[in-house]
């Protein structure tokens, strides 16, 4: 140890009462600190350690590294704010420094020493400043793993219990179609007999869409090849009463020679939903309502647009709305959409939205 680092040091230790006690007085500390009577043994601690820096500038720095990893644990667990603990030290920088400079020693003589002290500081507090990063991370890593777990629990939940209450009406609402099937061969005439039909398909629709999201919808149909438009043209039929409704004006622009290798039913059931979707949006403005479906291919993919004129989507929420239970609509159940991603990923395609207060367009590539 130098002169000067040795008359340093004595000079610390005589007035090391006068420091602790303007210390202590002037920290900042919560009542509720969980280890609230560790801060003064920790500042003693590194008054030690600074010491015996000035002794050997060589030492090693594990101790500080030590010291550091302890508060930093223990700031972690008191979910303290950090910045606390960073005035705190930096208080202790400051007193450290004033009363070096309040020594007999000399400028040229301090310099070195106030500069290994500094050096020193900053070491502790990089070192307790990282490893509290590295904890709340991990805290919070922690915490996401355990909500994302919890949610898909809760999603599993709610499917089984859905597909088992939703299943329930299957068979009851195949026995209804049946007879209305058998009504309108009788009675063609009967009044309201056509809307009848219309709303238990809806149903049905909707029923698929619950065992669907499930996975206990048993898919017996097999891959098959068909015209896309005469597909559209199908859906439209059976969305007319509908369309009608809502005063809607659907266009169509799909090359007839475009043929897709798929499963039928799954893809009705996605074009009915975004249709139904885009129905229900036009509604809400005033005429002219439109929806514009544009199919084109393109080398060995199939992309398909499906636009309507409706209120904007807020920028926001267009890249949630295919998340499960996500919706916007007071009565919506927020499956639909995300049953449509599912399906035309299954399908190994891709499907993503775009809105402005213009349009808002969903687009759907496919392989052909």
């Amino acid at each position: 140890m130098t002169s000067a680092a040795k008359k340093l040091v004595a000079y610390l230790d005589e007035h090391f009462s006068d420091f602790l006690s303007y210390w202590r007085n002037q920290m900042y500390i919560a009542d509720n600190d969980k280890y609230i009577d560790h801060v003064e043994r920790n500042g003693i601690e590194m008054f030690q350690l600074i010491k015996e820096r000035l002794a050997d500038p060589a030492s090693s720095r594990k101790d500080i590294e030590h010291l550091a990893y302890k508060i930093a644990k223990e700031r972690a667990e008191t979910n303290m704010n950090i910045g606390e603990f960073v005035y705190n030290t930096n208080l202790g920088r400051r007193l450290v420094v004033k009363y070096a400079l309040q020594s007999t020693l000399s400028m040229e003589e301090l310099r070195p020493l106030i500069d290994e002290i500094n050096l020193l500081f900053d070491q502790f507090l990089f070192y307790a400043v990282t490893k509290y990063a590295e904890l709340k991370e991990a805290e919070l890593r922690e915490k996401n793993l355990f909500i994302t777990q919890s949610h898909k629990d809760r999603l599993t939940l709610l499917g089984q219990m859905s597909s088992s209450f939703v299943h329930e009406f299957r068979n009851p609402l195949t026995a209804i179609m049946g007879f209305i099937q058998l009504l309108k061969f009788e009675h063609p005439h009967l009044p309201y007999i056509g809307i009848i039909d219309h709303e238990l398909q809806q149903l049905k629709f909707r029923i698929s869409q619950f065992l669907h999201a499930s996975r206990k919808e048993i898919i017996e149909s097999e891959k098959e090849t068909f015209s896309l438009l005469r597909l559209f043209e199908e859906i439209i039929e059976f969305l007319y009463a509908s369309i009608v409704d809502g005063d809607v004006e659907v266009s169509m622009d799909i090359d007839k020679s475009i043929h897709i290798f798929a499963y039928k039913d799954q893809l009705r059931q996605v074009f009915i939903n975004i249709l139904l979707n885009s129905i229900e949006a036009v509604k809400e403005k005033d005429k002219p309502r439109c929806i514009y479906i544009d199919a084109f291919r393109q080398n060995e993919s199939v992309y398909i647009k499906i636009t309507n004129n409706g209120p904007a989507i807020p920028e926001e929420l267009v890249q949630t709305i295919f998340e499960p239970f996500f919706t916007t609509k007071k009565l919506g159940t927020g499956i639909g959409l995300y049953i449509c991603k599912k399906i035309i990923e299954d399908h190994g395609g891709q499907i993503t939205c775009t809105s402005n207060k213009q349009m808002t367009s969903f687009s759907i590539m496919l392989p052909a």
